[in-house]
């Protein structure tokens, strides 16, 4: 008896009741064990066609396609291996080709609101028929499935075979597979889920605040670093309007509400990067960095902000700044430094003319008006080369050379930089020095500087001062036996408020223009190296004083200068020098000290100089001449007639610019220096020293 293939279904039907019923109970059994759904779903979907005696079955995913709309793509599907052959995949229908079927766009409606599609492929038309009819598919059944409360996909089996009505309980089983896979999806770490739990995660784990607030203003989301940045803690502010919270209070007129406020009135916050203000708990305002993002989740209005706080960057950029400014401010020092440099090389020459003439002026003038009008000329030509001289020790850049230094003259020639000021200002110095010399192992040009910011500051204080107007400056030894030097003034003081602060760099009550705020910085910073100390005291009735104390040296030494006199035991000297006058002033003044001199306009070399003449004894050379420099005359000599360059004397009013090439010289072969405007007294040192120096290698030669 032969069966036709309805008849042969029906009588399967009838022979296994219940078959759909006992394939869900497999399917959700298998699903709610399953590790991973995904990896079960082939077999899944297997059981569950064979339980239903379907040829297909196929798991489709709704998914977003950028710049293409929506894609009901493919899942997982299976095909009874005996159809294999005939049976065609499934298609992926993108959302170009359901906007242009009219079918396609009421079944997208449909599996939205979960509606069952169920039927025969000669009912359909369009897409789905050509589809379908490509597929061998003679009936069909689909089911929506649901995850996280959105619509995730669908479920579908086809009937390959025949026609066939689907029974309630076949579309109930496949209900509840649907809502299994749901379930296992919602319950697996893929998918959505995952990207729910990214999503939390970068939330969390942002280092900038991330604050969400919905359609009223009310926030919904305020991460940890919002937490840590505005001092709220997350469960107190959720669900207050952002305007009441972290907008300053007096952006707030006018607005009815936190979204509102985003939304601004001609300047809309959101979807803008923008530098504003905001505050935190404690009232405090401060500036931050906003990113505000508008955002649709299903009817709701969201706005996201992130937000970065900008203190600690604005604080790098003002240090940036203010490095930058004290880079400027010490370009401007050297080139200061430079220039006067220059300047005072020019003016040591004619200095040096100046107190030499005035000196031989006084030794051979035959009458005493001329003597003393002579004397007059001298001391004011020397003070000048002091002055001179201490600018230049002030602006040579290097370090902290110590010896023993004699405080009083320090404060002589810082006075001698800085009186001027004072005098024309109608300022009173009164100075109170230590009897004798007060000897400190120092660095003289350093504490020289030390002394001078002292007396601009007080000359600056006192400039808005009326009455009378005193600095007094005074030396002296502490109990301790420490040396130690103090300036102090009567002018306004300085405000209890801001003492902690003045000897910070850059730190200055002055008005621009007038001081720069390092002064007393590089005096603390010059004191320290000396392992000194430097402090502030209020001066009585008022005023300021700044009191400097340093460590105390053993022995005593004799003032610069003191002893008598004796002769140098050097008669013959070579005075090398393009400049006439300079060396003719130098000439005369050994010739009152009885060393006879032949003058050398220009070098050419040792042999040509000095073959002919007579040895001498001592060798004066200018730093810079046309053409050659003292340096490599000096060098010469120590390379022919090693003797004569131990009695070599480098004269210049440049020893910023000498010290580089002086340094480069190993210790022992560096050669003397007579620095201008010379006097009488410098040039007998440099004799003595020479002289000295002579003997003894005269008297360690005979002993050996």
């Amino acid at each position: 008896m032969t069966m036709t293939a309805d008849a042969a279904r029906t009588d399967m039907h009838g022979s296994r009741p219940g078959g759909a019923a006992m394939a869900a109970v497999h399917v959700v059994r298998r699903l709610r064990e399953a590790g991973d759904w995904q990896r079960e779903m082939d077999d899944i979907l297997g059981t569950m066609c064979r339980k239903m005696e379907c040829q297909r079955g196929i798991l489709f995913r709704l998914r977003e396609l950028p710049g293409e709309g929506f894609a009901q793509s493919v899942a997982a599907y299976w095909i009874d291996p005996d159809f294999g052959g005939e049976l065609a995949s499934p298609t992926v229908i993108v959302q170009s080709i359901i906007n242009s079927d009219s079918l396609l766009e009421r079944l997208q409606e449909d599996e939205r609101q979960g509606k069952i599609f169920s039927g025969h492929t000669r009912d359909l038309d369009g897409f789905l028929r050509a589809d379908f009819e490509k597929q061998s598919i003679k009936s069909f059944l689909s089911v929506s499935v649901f995850a996280h409360g959105h619509l995730w996909g669908t479920l579908a089996i086809n009937d390959c075979v025949a026609e066939r009505e689907w029974t309630d309980e076949e579309e109930a089983t496949l209900h509840i597979i649907a809502l299994a896979i749901g379930d296992a999806i919602e319950r697996s770490p893929s998918e959505a889920h995952a990207s729910e739990v990214i999503r939390r995660t970068m939330l969390q784990a942002s280092l900038d605040a991330i604050i969400v607030i919905d359609e009223t203003g009310s926030i919904i989301e305020f991460n940890p670093a919002a937490e840590k940045m505005f001092g709220f803690q997350r469960s107190a502010i959720l669900g207050k309007d952002l305007l009441d919270t972290i907008v300053p209070v007096y952006y707030r007129k006018g607005y009815a509400s936190g979204a509102e406020y985003m939304a601004g009135r001609g300047a809309p916050m959101v979807g803008q990067r923008l530098e504003t203000v905001t505050q935190n708990a404690a009232g405090e305002i401060f500036p931050i960095e906003l990113t505000a993002t508008e955002m649709r989740v299903a009817d709701r209005r969201l706005i996201f902000g992130s937000i970065r706080d900008l203190r600690e960057k604005l604080q790098a950029e003002e240090e940036i700044n203010r490095q930058r400014e004290k880079l400027h401010q010490n370009e401007k020092m050297a080139a200061m430094g430079s220039l006067l440099a220059g300047v005072s090389h020019e003016l040591n020459n004619p200095l040096a003319v100046v107190v030499a003439q005035s000196t031989l002026l006084h030794e051979f003038a035959g009458d005493p008006q001329t003597k003393v009008r002579a004397e007059k000329v001298r001391a004011a030509a020397e003070r000048c080369g002091r002055i001179v001289k201490s600018f230049l020790s002030m602006v040579r850049l290097h370090p902290t050379e110590q010896a023993e230094t004699d405080l009083n003259q320090v404060m002589r020639s810082a006075l001698e930089v800085t009186a001027y000021g004072a005098r024309s200002t109608g300022i009173i110095i009164d100075t109170d020095f230590a009897d004798g010399p007060l000897l400190a192992m120092a660095d003289a040009d350093h504490i020289t500087q030390v002394v001078a910011n002292f007396l601009i500051n007080s000359q600056h204080a006192l400039a808005g001062v009326t009455g009378e107007r005193h600095i007094k400056v005074r030396t002296f030894r502490n109990e301790h036996g420490n040396p130690g030097f103090s300036v102090e003034d009567n002018g306004p003081g300085i405000p209890e408020a801001i003492r902690a602060r003045i000897f910070e760099s850059y730190f200055t009550t002055k008005p621009v223009g007038v001081g720069t705020g390092i002064g007393l910085s590089i005096s603390k910073s010059i004191v320290e190296r000396h392992h000194g100390s430097i402090r502030f005291e209020e001066a009585q009735p008022n005023g300021a004083r700044f009191i400097v104390q340093l460590p105390a040296i053993a022995g005593g030494g004799a003032t610069p200068g003191e002893g008598p006199a004796r002769s140098s035991g050097l008669r013959y000297a070579l005075v090398i020098d393009d400049e006439p006058d300079v060396a003719a002033s130098l000439s005369d003044i050994l010739e009152l000290m009885g060393v006879k001199s032949r003058v050398v306009a220009s070098w050419t070399s040792a042999a040509d100089v000095l073959n002919g003449h007579m040895p001498p004894d001592i060798v004066f050379s200018d730093l810079r001449m046309p053409g050659i420099s003292g340096i490599a005359i000096y060098r010469e000599l120590l390379g022919q007639q090693p003797p004569l360059a131990k009695r070599f004397v480098l004269v210049t009013g440049d020893m910023i610019g000498a010290k580089a090439e002086i340094e480069a010289l190993p210790p022992q072969q560096r050669p003397h220096i007579l620095e201008k405007p010379f006097s009488t007294l410098d040039v007998r040192g440099i004799l003595s020293t020479v002289a000295d120096e002579a003997a003894a290698t005269a008297d360690n030669g005979a002993h050996i």
